[in-house]
């Protein structure tokens, strides 16, 4: 079992930058790939970025604007986010998976953190 909780999220004008983070329970964070995952009101949970052991891989809407990464050390995912704008408004979900799990694969994921909320002002 691993339980995920995220951090990080608030409010931001257009421009800006937030880090979230996900902390992970658990002696094995390292054998899991670990994703990042939004979604907006109305509309669908979204991949958004994720890490296999050190190989990172994104959604083409953050692509040169996020970047995922991890410190095994502390059992812990980041996605550090650049030049946000209002369409990247949503609740931020991390998880974790098997790492054999399908890039971006939303149901190939076990664990799930219960959400922060980001929102961008313009």
């Amino acid at each position: 079992q691993v339980q995920l909780v995220e951090s990080g999220g608030g409010l931001v004008q257009a421009g800006g930058s937030l880090r979230l983070s996900c902390a992970a329970s658990g002696r094995t964070f390292s054998s899991y790939a670990m994703g990042w995952f939004r979604q907006a009101p109305g509309k669908e949970r979204e991949f958004v970025a994720g890490i296999k052991w050190s190989v990172t891989y994104y959604a083409d809407s953050v692509k040169g604007r996020f970047t995922c990464s991890r410190d095994n050390a502390k059992n812990t995912v980041y996605l550090q986010m650049n030049s946000l704008k209002p369409e990247d408004t949503a609740v931020y979900y991390c998880a974790a998976g098997a790492m054999g799990v399908i890039d971006g694969d939303a149901a190939g994921y076990d664990y799930w953190g219960q959400g922060t909320q980001v929102t961008v002002s313009s």
